[in-house]
């Protein structure tokens, strides 16, 4: 019986024990992470607005581990060993004969003054800080941005800001308070949201104007402090600071011998395998992957690259070499609470259709349908 190891209990993780239990029935498979729950990030940005609660995003995960025979471990990885054969947790070791390490990455905080800023997709309690802190706004700026890891350019996640900006215009015009709260984007890059295509940027720029929100691009972010952001194109002021920093790997790959890549992730083949290493693959944003420049750091790809890393495991298992291989492909529906506009990039082209009130309907339907599966 194959002894297996998943490190995670988000879409990387989880969609990598379905794929290994449908493909070893026999496999022990046990998942290592702090608690077993799913929590639905894509849907943060509709927290602020009540359009869902805290509760709505959390999927205890009892039922998905009986229903598929998994192995729940809660405790922290902490280290690796024996060429990835035993894993050091804050819970002892754990020996095993493949590993996956699908536990996602750390955002980047090194600004000065970062704790005067929200970091929404770190999870519930800050998207809960920022539904809190808007309500309480009578007046002032609100500002939202977001950065990237300057050796790794792949390893951002801005499509959120987008959407937390555009729903956010939505909400205050609903309640009658846009006219008194100015919205402000900024970003060091002048086409932030390039990686989403040339149409996306100029479809995104446009409902900025569109919806009279001040953008401030191109110049490097300085820092924060209380009611400012600070750029070497000068400060401004920001009552409230909503941003989302660039993702390195986490602290504990340190205390490891595998590959880095230059922003610290993992570097990974075109098969999902760390680089070097027997039956050990990483997926989701804790691995740097072979790609396009715009390869994303999203939930779809997280699926595609943890379906990729079970495949080849299996493979591997069985004495075969690892074949299986991931298409790069970005699609998502920037929402506003009310609309959505689709973006899809592949290495064939990108399209971006306009905001379309069906898209806004068509991503909550894929939220329903994709957590039944983890329910």
């Amino acid at each position: 019986m194959n002894r297996i190891t998943i490190i995670g209990a988000s879409f990387a993780a989880l969609a990598a024990a379905r794929r290994l239990r449908q493909r070893d029935a026999g496999a022990e498979i046990t998942l290592v992470a702090p608690r077993p729950e799913l929590i639905y990030l894509p849907s943060l940005i509709w927290l602020p607005s009540g359009q869902r609660r805290a509760a709505d995003l959390v999927v205890p995960l009892d039922r998905f581990l009986r229903r598929h025979r998994l192995v729940f471990r809660a405790a922290q990885a902490t280290g690796i060993e024996a060429g990835g054969r035993r894993l050091r947790t804050s819970d002892g070791t754990l020996d095993n004969d493949g590993l996956i390490v699908a536990c996602g990455g750390r955002f980047i905080k090194k600004l000065p003054g970062i704790e005067q800023a929200i970091l929404p997709c770190e999870g519930i309690a800050p998207v809960e800080k920022l539904r809190q802190s808007l309500a309480a706004l009578e007046r002032g700026t609100v500002a939202l941005g977001f950065a990237g890891n300057p050796n790794e350019p792949t390893a951002m996640r801005g499509g959120p800001i987008f959407e937390f900006l555009f729903g956010i215009d939505t909400q205050l015009r609903r309640e009658g308070r846009r006219e008194r709260i100015e919205l402000v984007f900024f970003n060091p890059m002048t086409k932030p949201g390039n990686r989403l295509g040339e149409q996306a940027v100029q479809r995104l720029m446009g409902e900025m104007a569109r919806r009279n929100i001040v953008t401030r691009l191109g110049h490097k972010l300085v820092g924060f402090e209380s009611g400012k952001v600070r750029t070497e194109g000068g400060d401004f002021a920001a009552d409230l600071i909503v941003f989302m920093p660039g993702l390195t790997g986490n602290a504990w790959f340190d205390d490891t011998d595998l590959p880095r890549s230059p922003g610290g992730l993992l570097q990974a083949d075109a098969h999902c395998r760390v680089e070097g290493r027997e039956r050990l693959y990483v997926a989701g944003d804790a691995g740097s992957f072979p790609g396009p420049d715009w390869l994303p750091k999203q939930a779809h790809m997280a699926d595609m690259q943890a379906a990729t890393a079970a495949e080849n495991l299996v493979a591997e298992l069985a004495g075969r070499p690892p074949t299986a291989t991931f298409k790069p492909e970005l699609v998502c529906i920037v929402d506003s609470l009310d609309a959505g506009m689709l973006v899809r990039r592949t290495e064939s082209g990108s399209m971006a259709l306009p905001p379309l009130g069906l898209m806004h309907t068509a991503k909550s339907a894929f939220e329903s349908l994709y957590l039944r599966r983890y329910r």
